[in-house]
């Protein structure tokens, strides 16, 4: 059976050329980073080359790029580093009710120790107000952390927007970018952007190994604490192979990034119409036009999304209901909740999100199984069966 994956917003293949980068690093060079020897310097100076490399692909200075294990270590430092830090200037911190479990869980962590978090409400596309942000803004305000762009529903939200209205008031901004790295250009110069995370398995990287990046003459307390490394501010010996990996993967997915974006738009352009056209009682979640590349969210009436999805995957079709850390749980998405879904038709949803390495042939595919797939499960929905029969009488 030919597998078709369509679940790039979860975790992304490596790359040979990434692999091919980071195999030295597990055997030859294979010294620790903190000792003098020559050996180890090797790999000191390729860390340092790696720093430069993806400093450069969003706008900033090598020594403002500090590593991580991934994006929710990431997310979790610069919350509750910023706090702590801060904690004498102010204890309230500005969010959005859609944001990755990484912040929310953090700040709702940060809440039980005398912190104050403000949540935003989105529109029904999953976009913050920036007079809703500026009215939130009180003397106490440390901390302003909003996503670049939503993994469940793809929108982008007002970043430069959001950036400005920070500096403006002299208030810290972080944004989790994990999404949006590969599918928009960053500058976090112009944007205004103090902090912001990433990670490496989202574009074709090894999983493991993040980044976060903080501007230059922020002070951030440690998460992790232990030996020097990373300028004294997270503890532990450097995962040097997955820090190689991660610069090859970003030299390799912003080349020719205006071509790739182009070419998987025109396939979520294709996908999305396809299913619009031939299933009746199906929405698209999230913003039409301002949405990542690859992001498809569609809701269905009378549909069970869980369901949806095993019956896809026996079809040899990969896809999600949403994010991949709260997969596994039956309560319906907060994202799909806060853009103003009701429970039955935010459990309907499934999120197809497309990679470079995806074809024409196989959205076809998925255009010709999807809608047998959604009639037989509403031939069995008794929901349904009421709702015809309301419309026959």
């Amino acid at each position: 059976m030919e597998r078709i994956y369509f679940d790039y917003a979860a975790t992304t293949p490596m790359k040979k050329e990434v692999i091919d980068a980071m195999m030295p690093y597990f055997t030859e060079n294979f010294g620790n980073p903190s000792s003098i020897y020559q050996i180890a310097q090797i790999n000191k100076k390729a860390i340092d080359d790696a720093r430069e490399e993806i400093a450069k692909y969003i706008g900033a200075k090598a020594n403002e790029i500090y590593f991580t294990s991934g994006g929710t270590e990431a997310d979790n430092w610069a919350i509750k580093g910023i706090a702590e830090i801060n904690k004498h200037k102010g204890n309230h911190i500005i969010t959005s009710k859609i944001e990755h479990h990484a912040v929310l869980h953090t700040c709702e962590y940060l809440e039980k120790n005398g912190y104050e978090v403000t949540y935003l409400d989105v529109d029904e596309y999953g976009s913050i107000n920036i007079d809703d942000l500026k009215n939130a803004i009180k003397p106490t305000t440390i901390l302003i952390s909003i996503m670049y762009a939503n993994n469940e529903i793809g929108t982008i939200m007002p970043v430069e927007e959001i950036g400005k209205v920070a500096k403006e008031h002299k208030i810290i901004f972080h944004t989790d970018a994990v999404q949006a790295i590969g599918q928009v250009k960053i500058d976090v110069a112009e944007q205004n952007i103090d902090m912001l995370s990433l990670t490496a398995h989202k574009i074709n990287g090894p999983k493991g190994i993040g980044v976060l990046y903080v501007r230059r003459g922020i002070r951030i307390a440690p998460l992790i604490h232990g030996g020097a490394q990373e300028r004294g501010r997270r503890g532990g010996t450097e995962n040097v192979a997955g820090i190689i990996g991660l610069a090859k993967a970003m030299e390799l997915t912003h080349a020719n990034i205006d071509k790739k974006v182009e070419y998987i738009t025109s396939l979520r352009e294709m996908l999305i119409e396809g299913i619009l056209k031939s299933i009746p009682h199906a929405k698209l979640n999230g913003h039409p036009t301002k949405r990542l590349a690859n992001n498809v969210n569609i809701s269905f009436e009378f549909v069970e999304g869980e369901s949806l999805l095993l019956l896809l995957d026996m079809q040899g079709i990969a896809a999600s209901s949403g994010s991949a850390c709260t997969s596994g749980s039956l309560d319906p998405s907060h994202v799909l909740l806060s853009i103003g879904l009701p429970h039955e038709k935010a459990h309907g949803s499934i999120r197809l999100t497309l990679g470079e390495a995806s074809t024409k042939k196989e959205v076809e595919t998925v255009l010709e199984k999807l809608p047998a797939i959604v009639k037989r499960m509403r031939d069995m929905s008794p929901l349904y069966e009421d709702y015809l029969n309301k419309r026959r009488h």
